[in-house]
């Protein structure tokens, strides 16, 4: 997970602003049980003669060091143009005290609440404040929105969720994300560890470093959920949409793992708009695949609309703006997604109907067939060319050509089609289906086939068939008997050519997006008027044209000098133990060091992920994540390696995590934790 800013030559830098701004380093923001929480404030210089609006961006992610070089591209922009920007450590990270544990606790939001009252006392501020964040502060920000405090006026959510069960690093479909939970938990389990800046605390540092190392592993209690109980409910804005009725700007792309819920949220909140393009995990200002937009100015327009009762013409535009993608053969690494941008004046939108397509016989079908059983065996390895749930725009990060995996599932195909298509929004598989045990997966693939044979996928879902009726009551299934599901795949912007055809894949495995069932699995689809799959097919218009040219040119502040002490470096590789039959991936970051010449912090991680499985044995299913992370100044240098593993047998999961801390390569702690969890209809 690298927060760096790419090179880019399209990409205008700002040094000039309307409003000469200031940066207030160590900024402490106090809470009324006596715990402090730091911040960094960009601000215009006249700001105590002229008050301004304030942004909010409120991250775990270590304002001094970490997140200093992507937080020097937008907030000294934000401030220029007449806002104090800030951000702030979350309670037991960075320099803010205390000790952080777990994702989005209602600590964390009652905290925001306090530091809204802050900002709304400052002599400098108008008492109008909007809040904003890519992932964690995306997901922050729509819950605190829903806490109703009288400063939040709008919020702008990037990359972020509604719901913390259904779409999220966790659990997808009711099944648990095998190549997520763990990994995800990982990094948090390091990241909750480094220890705050002894220039800027004190000599307590050390005592609360101790704290956060004696921290338990996130993992533990996300793995002690497996349903959407109260614990999934809390923080997830989907229980009452209602909540949140301030505008909402929503915006992802079609490579991040959260697109799905701007859709959502269009259809729910009462004042939201969404904004989709080509992007990965990332501000669509500095993101790939090609093309960045104008983001900043963007952001701008709104905030001046909400904030500031500026008509920018905001709310005369469409609800939805999305980038239509061209067909493109598979790579694991885009640069550009060529497209276009279309717009939607509501969403549902009226210019996107339904087109259905039937199973049969390999086929896919524009009308009703007769029944016929298809008998799908799962293999375990079925799954390892998916590429990455959630694309931070790394190399290698994508899926590659969908032929490697086809002869791990039964595909079903369409005739090249008479005419281009667009399609934009979410497709459902419809089956018809029994198994031949009490657990099981669907996992469906969605793929474009070139008519030179490449297969491209552009969409795909998968459903613990446990939860077919409930992610919150789950039920086994009954061996042989015959049941009606549904799958949503996920959203999708894209072009199908004339002359390419339509795959669907379907397969009771999905390793390691999925953890495998606990015992293999025979799956039979009955074929007929059940099995179907629904298409969103959108009707261009020719008012998209006038669309083509509405971002300007991308802008961000100048970026803070920073030293290159060690370069990136990314690798994925799978293996097959032909003797064995195991299959392992490999995947490797390394995201570097750097060193930041205006407070000499130096900081750096490497990440090391394995994904291992036997053909024809679920239980041999295993994740491992490594951590090596280093941050420092001068003669003080702190270093974390951690280590987390999950196996499973039939009725249990079993957690190891151990944490090495060292002080100037002295170790100074070290502790394991281990855990074992019961199966629960997974």
């Amino acid at each position: 997970m690298v927060f760096n800013i790419r090179d880019n030559d399209n990409r205008r830098v700002k040094t000039d602003y309307p409003r000469s701004i200031e940066k207030w380093k160590h900024v402490w923001i106090p809470m009324s049980d006596g715990a402090k929480l730091a911040a960094t404030i960009w601000i215009p210089e006249d700001a105590h003669d002229n008050p301004v609006p304030a942004l909010l961006e409120y991250l775990p992610y270590r304002k001094n060091d970490f997140t200093a070089i992507r937080d020097s591209a937008r907030h000294p922009y934000f401030a220029g143009h007449g806002y104090a920007s800030i951000r702030v450590d979350i309670r037991g990270t960075g320099d803010s005290d205390g000790v952080l544990l777990d994702e989005y606790l209602k600590q964390e939001q009652d905290d925001c609440l306090e530091v809204l009252d802050w900002i709304q006392e400052q002599p400098w501020s108008t008492g109008s404040v909007g809040m904003f964040g890519k992932s964690w502060g995306g997901f922050n920000s729509l819950q605190v929105a829903a806490r109703k405090h009288p400063a939040l006026k709008t919020i702008i959510t990037l990359c972020s969720t509604d719901d913390r069960y259904a779409d999220d690093v966790h659990y997808r479909g009711g099944n648990i994300m095998g190549q997520d939970m763990l990994w995800w938990a990982s990094t948090m389990f390091a990241y909750n560890a480094r220890p705050q800046d002894p220039t800027v605390v004190g000599d307590n540092w050390k005592t609360n470093w101790l704290d956060r190392l004696n921290t338990r592993p996130f993992v533990e209690s996300w793995l002690s959920h497996q349903r959407r109980d109260d614990y999934w409910k809390h923080g997830s804005v989907s229980e009452e949409y209602t909540d949140v009725d301030i505008p909402v700007f929503a915006v992802s792309g079609w490579q991040d793992g959260y697109t799905d819920a701007v859709f959502r949220m269009l259809e729910n909140l009462p004042n939201a708009k969404g904004l989709i393009g080509p992007w990965a995990h990332e501000f669509p200002e500095v993101a790939i695949p090609e093309p960045a937009i104008g983001f900043l100015q963007e952001c701008l327009r709104w905030w001046d609309q909400w904030l500031k009762g500026i008509d920018t013409g905001i709310k005369e535009e469409p609800q939805l703006l999305s980038w239509i993608q061209d067909s493109e053969l598979p790579e694991v690494t885009y640069e550009q997604r060529p497209g276009k941008w279309v717009a939607d004046q509501t969403w549902p939108s009226t210019n996107v109907t339904n087109q259905s397509f039937w199973l049969s016989d390999g086929k896919l079908v524009q009308h009703v067939t007769d029944e016929e059983k298809t008998v799908i065996s799962g293999m375990q390895e079925h799954g390892y060319y998916a590429g990455v749930f959630c694309p931070f725009g790394q190399p290698g990060d994508l899926p590659a050509d969908q032929r490697l995996e086809n002869g791990k599932s039964v595909i079903f195909t369409s005739d090249p089609l008479g005419e281009t298509i667009e399609l934009l929004g979410k497709p459902v598989f419809h089956a018809d289906l029994s198994t031949d045990q009490e657990n099981a997966i669907l996992a469906v693939r969605l793929c474009d086939k070139a008519p030179t044979g490449e297969s491209t996928l552009i969409s795909w879902g998968m459903l613990n068939l446990t939860h077919r009726d409930s992610h919150e009551f789950p039920e086994p299934l009954e061996p042989g008997k015959r049941y009606n599901v549904e799958i949503g795949l996920d959203v999708l912007g894209q072009q199908i050519p004339a002359g390419h055809c339509l795959e669907v894949s379907v397969a009771p495995t999905y390793w390691p997006q999925a953890w495998p069932s606990p015992k293999p699995v025979t799956l039979s689809l009955y074929s007929g008027a059940e099995t179907h799959l629904d298409l969103p097919v959108r009707t261009p218009q020719r008012k998209d044209a006038s669309w083509q040219e509405h971002f300007e040119r991308p802008e961000i502040s100048e970026i803070m000098e920073r030293e290159i002490i060690r370069e990136e470096e990314r690798t994925r590789d799978l293996i097959h133990d032909t003797i064995n039959d195991a299959w392992t991936l490999y995947d490797y970051s390394d995201e570097g060091q750097r060193r930041l010449p205006e407070n000499g912090m130096e900081y750096g991680s490497i990440n090391k992920n394995t994904y291992t499985i036997k053909g024809n044995d679920p239980l041999s299913a295993k994740a491992t994540c490594e951590w090596d992370l280093t941050v420092g100044r001068g003669a003080w240098q702190t270093r974390l390696k951690t280590y987390s593993e999950m196996t499973s047998d039939e009725e249990t999961f079993y957690l190891t995590n151990t944490m090495t801390a060292f002080e100037n390569e002295e170790e100074i702690f070290n502790k394991t934790w281990q855990k074992n969890i019961p199966r629960d209809h997974v």
